[in-house]
């Protein structure tokens, strides 16, 4: 996929990408924060060789677009989103058991953002999301995010069931999770090569997502609401997948 410029923001997102040596072009800074924490950030631009600039805070806002920033902007060029060449590549050169996260449908940057972060925590290869029906990778994504969008591959898809099949056909395991299964999500055996699928916000998983799962699992709900924020059941589920296969 071709590369594009795009805004990294916030302290923690900032920070991590600098630290990962990510092909950064441009820090721009609020000039009205001279705190160690922005020091720190500057400190890393000037040992990597980005320049770094001081403008007034709306300004900062009107050239990223973005007023929730933590007075810091960092301007990269990269791939935005992986594609399926990519993901069959990575899947070829795993030492050990895959573990991906696939998100049918999740259209909130912050949802997407904390499952990336979770999903780093938890030792994820990749996130999988459909082209259509999905949010991207936004500057808000990369917020929330707070760094692990700089270490989390995102792979869109154009056809998630044939991709779901495809998984199949490689030996991994379609855990789906849907409110309506019979098994609970600590009945089912997590440790070897897994997919673990999320439905969107509004409507769950859909019925092809659902159908070429392998097996569905509920999370048990002891309370009066029904379901889990996507992100939250997302980070449950991988914990308990990190739990199993330690």
């Amino acid at each position: 996929m071709s590369d594009q410029r795009s805004w990294i923001l916030g302290l923690h997102a900032v920070k991590a990408a600098l630290q990962q040596n990510r092909a950064a072009e441009l820090l721009l800074v609020d000039a009205a924060r001279h705190d160690a924490r922005i020091r720190e950030v500057i400190s890393l631009a000037e040992a990597a060789g980005v320049s770094c600039q001081k403008i007034a805070g709306k300004k900062l806002d009107e050239q990223v677009e973005e007023s929730h920033h933590q007075g810091v902007a960092l301007r990269i060029r990269q791939q935005q989103i992986q594609d399926e060449p990519y993901l069959k590549a990575l899947l070829k050169r795993l030492d050990g058991p895959p573990l991906l996260l696939i998100l049918d449908g999740v259209k909130d940057p912050h949802n997407l953002g904390a499952c990336m972060r979770t999903a780093d925590g938890a030792g994820v290869n990749a996130i999988v999301i459909p082209k259509d029906r999905s949010v991207g990778l936004t500057a808000t994504v990369r917020k929330v995010a707070s760094g692990a969008a700089e270490t989390v591959p995102l792979i869109q898809v154009t056809n998630l069931a044939r991709t779901l099949k495809w998984l199949k056909a490689e030996g991994i395991w379609l855990i789906g999770t849907a409110g309506e299964a019979q098994q609970t999500l600590y009945q089912a055996d997590l440790s070897g090569p897994l997919a673990l699928i999320m439905g969107g916000e509004e409507k769950g998983l859909r019925r092809l997502t659902r159908e070429n799962c392998d097996l569905l699992v509920k999370l048990p709900m002891q309370g009066s609401v029904e379901s889990l924020n996507v992100s939250v059941a997302a980070g449950v589920s991988l914990y308990e997948a990190l739990r199993q296969r330690q």
